[in-house]
C-alpha cells in the first residue's frame, strides 16, 4: 500500500495528524505530482482550514492544469464558503476535464440550487442520479429542482422513487403531501403529512401542512 493510500485510510479513521505527516512525505518525495497536493487539500478542507486547502489545490493546478480532482476540490471549498459562482466554475471545469462521477454532477446541481437556478440544475442532478442510482439524496434533490421548475408530475414520480429506496424518507413524504395539496387532494396530502410526522415528529413543515388541512375543515379520516 503506497503512502497516499495509507494517508487516505488514516483520514477515514480521523487520524488527521498522521495522515498529514504522510501527505507531507509524499509531497517531499514527489514535488511534481499533483496527487499529494490534492489529497492534502482534501484533508485541510475536511478540517475547515480553507485558506491552506486553497493553496494546495491551486499548487496542484499549477503542476497539472488538467488535474480534474483539484478543480473538484476547489469547487467543494468554494461551496463550503458559500461562494457559489466560483464553486460552479470549478465543478464545470472538473467535468470538462473528464471527471465523470456522480459527486461532481451532484455538487454542481446543488450549487445551482443555492443560486435558485433550478432549471439549470436539472441535467446535472439527473446525471448524478444516473451515475449513483441508489443514492436517495441525489434523487430527492432532483425531485426538489423538478418541483421548483414546475415539473410537478415528474417531481411526484421522483419522490415516489425516493420512497422505493427508503420508505422512511420524511421529506419525500412531506413533498408528496405538498404536491397532493397542489392537486386538491387533501386526503392524500394528509396521509403524507402524517407519515412525515410519524418518521420525524419534529417535522414542522409537515405539522403545519396537517394543521392547515384540519383548520380548513378537511380533516379526513383515513
Amino acid at each position: 500500500m503506497d503512502k497516499n493510500t495509507k494517508a487516505i485510510n488514516l483520514m477515514k479513521d480521523n487520524q488527521f495528524e498522521k495522515a498529514a505527516a504522510l501527505f507531507s512525505e509524499v509531497i517531499e518525495e514527489e514535488p511534481n505530482n499533483p496527487l499529494g497536493f490534492i489529497n492534502f487539500g482534501n484533508l485541510l478542507l475536511h478540517v475547515k482550514d480553507y485558506t491552506r486547502a486553497q493553496r494546495f489545490y491551486e499548487r496542484a493546478v499549477e503542476i497539472d492544469p488538467y488535474a480534474a480532482t483539484a478543480y473538484y476540490g476547489l469547487g467543494n471549498l468554494y461551496f463550503e464558503e458559500s461562494i457559489y459562482p466560483k464553486a460552479q466554475e470549478n465543478y464545470q471545469k472538473a467535468i470538462e476535464l473528464g471527471l465523470e462521477e456522480g459527486d461532481v454532477y451532484y455538487m454542481l446541481g446543488m450549487t445551482l440550487q443555492e443560486q435558485e437556478q433550478y432549471k439549470l440544475s436539472l441535467p446535472y442532478l439527473l446525471r448524478a442520479s444516473e451515475l449513483d442510482q441508489d443514492d436517495e439524496e441525489i434523487l430527492f434533490q432532483y425531485g426538489l429542482s423538478l418541483a421548483q421548475s414546475d415539473h410537478i408530475t415528474d417531481a411526484k414520480s421522483t419522490f415516489e422513487k425516493v420512497l422505493e429506496i427508503n420508505s422512511e424518507h420524511s421529506d419525500a413524504h412531506y413533498n408528496l403531501g405538498v404536491i397532493a395539496l397542489f392537486n386538491d387532494d387533501s386526503k392524500t396530502a394528509l396521509h403524507y403529512f402524517k407519515e412525515a410526522l410519524r418518521i420525524q415528529p419534529d417535522h414542522h413543515l409537515a405539522a403545519n401542512g396537517k394543521q392547515n388541512i384540519e383548520r380548513l375543515g378537511n380533516n379526513i379520516e383515513e
